[in-house]
């Protein structure tokens, strides 16, 4: 799914109005009925109270439009006017005028914190007072307001974006943004939605289609797209029957130090699990015992030390290496890692330890094959970009990093974000599970795997972190958040394949009975 910017959005509008030759009132009449349906499917007539907020912009004319619409089909609502500013929209004078022939309960005007109406937690909160083109600080008083909303507990839709929300900044107060216990984002979601600092403010999210032209969303290209089984299951390779082990490539995983070979271990099962052909894998002595033991499908190559990592010297030809697993920091495998990189020229896919070192030592960076995949959790990403200030600059430094070296960088998260070319890609699969030992070697080993069968490393690495989360979904339903470990993301994998074909399930239609039988 497209992400499309707010100027996008706007850009989609005045396409739109042109190319269907209508006006742009007629745009906003379709968003609000769009709104107005998704309420009425859920509440059916009943009496809650609806507190519709709008302010004097183009959002508020959404709200209007909806409270128009609940007003005419007998809903109990009450709509407010956020009074911010004396600059009105033409299309929310277009529709204050509207409303005002609908009821003679006009709308009542909010002008300071003195006359906030009183709302019961079994009410419903319509926020329409702020959109995307927020461009200032929110008013004191509104901020109030917020607070009041808050306070009132009553159920929260925001349309559009909560208000106070910006969609390319983290707020500096966040006492000033609603929260929303849903939001109907207009087309498609916002990236704010996905970010650890912005998601908090709302809860739950639906895109709405408001009938935006067709051919400007199809040709229109974005720089941030949301990963999930539509998008991953184009990328599928479908397998042969003639096909051999040979056909699916040599994934190689390099890493492990004494007291670290179960890293290795969940690497290399999950490699050959992702598919690939044949696993192999170099450790020091020490594992040896351990990783033929608990994994004998792998072969595995020794280096001439015992407890750790000194000199990467391999007698096969691998198709793609996966580097850094439980590699440990110590002076003679750094000194192994610089000699390796100047003369590898395999596709590479790095985690952990070799991260680290890579921030340190920043002069390796340039010797990176093109399109290496790097996949770091927040702290060793600060290895490589330095400290940030917000989510934001965050995504700008990974993008930064990702230009200068030519790099993939799989940012690990609740909703793990892959940069590339500029480009964010977010994935949708996942929970809170995840967050235990040894999953991201896990990941590592599946994106390794992947490359091994010829999935461009872009490829790879959407379709690894897609099939990572599932397999965690799937598995969390048995297991629950707090019990889900590492072991069981790797058996889950097969699982995550099978669900990429699986259909919906059907509601049963049951038969009526012929009256002439």
């Amino acid at each position: 799914m497209k992400l499309f910017s707010k100027e996008q959005i706007y850009q989609g509008h005045v396409f739109s109005a042109k190319s269907q030759n209508i006006a742009s009132a007629e745009l906003m009449e379709r968003a609000g009925i769009q709104i107005f349906n998704w309420l009425h499917i859920r509440m059916q007539g009943a009496q809650v109270p609806i507190h519709i907020f709008c302010g004097i912009g183009d959002n508020g004319g959404n709200g209007l439009v909806v409270a128009r619409q609940l007003i005419t089909h007998g809903y109990n609502v009450k709509t407010y006017i956020v009074n911010h500013s004396k600059t009105r929209s033409k299309d929310f004078l277009d529709n204050y005028d509207r409303i005002k022939n609908t009821t003679k309960d006009w709308p009542t005007l909010l002008n300071d914190d003195k006359s906030f109406p009183e709302i019961d937690p079994n009410d419903i909160i319509v926020d329409a007072i702020f959109g995307t083109g927020l461009n200032r600080d929110v008013d004191n008083w509104i901020v109030n307001l917020f607070k009041h909303f808050r306070d009132q507990k009553a159920f929260t839709l925001s349309i559009d974006i909560p208000s106070g929300l910006s969609t390319d900044k983290a707020p500096i107060n966040p006492e000033a943004v609603v929260n929303a216990g849903y939001t109907l984002s207009f087309q498609s979601p916002k990236l704010v939605f996905f970010l650890p600092e912005t998601a908090k403010y709302t809860v739950q999210w639906e895109a709405l289609d408001i009938g935006i032209d067709p051919q400007f969303l199809l040709e229109t290209d974005v720089d941030v797209e949301l990963i999930g089984k539509n998008e991953v299951l184009p990328l599928y390779k479908p397998r042969e029957k003639f096909s051999n082990k040979g056909n699916f490539g040599h994934a190689y995983i390099i890493g492990g130090s004494f007291g670290k070979m179960g890293a290795v271990t969940l690497a290399s099962r999950s490699a050959l699990l992702s598919g690939a052909g044949k696993v192999s894998a170099y450790i020091p002595k020490c594992g040896y015992t351990i990783l033929q033991a608990a994994f004998p499908e792998a072969m595995v190559e020794c280096d001439i030390n015992e407890d750790f990592i000194t000199d990467i010297k391999t007698e096969v030809e691998p198709t793609v290496i996966g580097l850094g697993i439980g590699l440990g920091l110590k002076p003679e495998t750094i000194k192994a890692l610089k000699k390796f990189l100047k003369e590898n020229k395999r596709p590479l896919v790095l985690d952990a330890d070799v991260i680290i070192i890579l921030g340190k030592h920043k002069e390796l960076l340039k010797l990176l094959p093109e399109s290496t995949v790097l996949t770091p959790h927040p702290k060793e990403l600060e290895h490589l970009i330095g400290e940030w200030t917000d989510d934001f600059d965050k995504l700008n430094k990974t993008k930064a990093f990702c230009e200068t070296y030519k790099v993939i960088v799989v940012i690990k998260g609740f909703n793990t974000i892959t940069v590339y070319n500029k480009k964010l890609f977010i994935n949708t699969t996942g929970n809170p599970g995840l967050a235990t030992a040894g999953t991201g070697y896990v990941l590592t080993g599946l994106i390794t795997g992947l490359i091994a069968q010829e999935y461009n490393p872009l490829e790879a690495a959407l379709f690894g972190v897609y099939l990572h989360g599932k397999s965690a979904d799937i598995m969390v339903e048995d297991t629950g958040y707090q019990s889900l470990i590492a072991s069981h993301v790797i058996e889950g994998v097969p699982l995550a394949y099978l669900d990429l074909f699986k259909q919906p399930e059907q509601p049963e239609v049951e038969e009526v009975e012929n009256e002439n039988n």
